[in-house]
């Protein structure tokens, strides 16, 4: 997928979010498998920690997970996270993208997200995009890419 077609979401804080942002930013969005799990609050603290100098680069972030909102409010609340989460409970943005995907651990074999990262322009262009990510340093990565542009 080079290009993705407007799509809307439901976000924390009773948003709606237009992707790709038709106010001119470039939209970071970063899927992972599930609130409060080690890698996924480390990896949302890294994006929290780093936020200003997104914002500063012209990139809005949004984490997206097939948690629920209620869930996604307790997590963004609890790490104070700056940025919204959104919902992808019926898993379309997961099938759209293509991190919704067969995984093994421990010899057992499940779907689940694939923890991705998409860069997007305004117009709806994905820019750089990250599959298979390992947190450590992923977050540092990214920012790199964002200001580049």
């Amino acid at each position: 997928m080079n290009k993705v077609q407007s799509i809307t979401c439901v976000a924390t804080s009773n948003l709606t979010v237009n992707i790709p942002d038709e106010k001119g930013s470039n939209i970071v969005l970063y899927f992972y498998p599930k609130d409060a799990t080690p890698g996924c609050t480390t990896e949302g603290q890294d994006f929290r920690d780093n936020h200003k100098a997104f914002i500063k680069a012209n990139a809005i972030v949004y984490g997206i997970s097939k948690d629920t909102l209620a869930k996604h409010e307790k997590f963004k609340a609890k790490q104070e996270f700056p940025f919204e989460l959104i919902s992808d409970e019926s898993g379309e943005l997961c099938e759209t993208f293509g991190v919704w995907q067969l995984k093994k651990f421990m010899g057992r074999e499940y779907m689940g997200i694939v923890r991705s990262t998409f860069i997007i322009s305004p117009n709806g262009d994905i820019l750089k995009s990250w599959d298979k990510v390992r947190v450590k340093g992923h977050v540092d990565e990214v920012l790199e890419a964002v200001q580049s542009l």
